[in-house]
């Protein structure tokens, strides 16, 4: 599984102005594409509590 998180700087610097958009994308292969219970908890895992970018 890859995961990337990244802010959203379109959105930041331009005309929205949205502060802190950010914008997540990720490719599941394997077991996590397979196993909806394995994929539901990465990304759960990975959604918790965490210092923002």
């Amino acid at each position: 599984a890859v995961v990337v998180e990244a802010r959203h700087l379109c959105m930041e610097m331009r005309g929205v102005r949205a502060e802190g958009s950010t914008i997540t994308t990720s490719a599941l292969r394997g077991a996590f594409e397979a196993r909806e219970s394995t994929r539901i908890e990465l990304l759960t895992l990975i959604q918790g509590p965490r210092d923002p970018l």
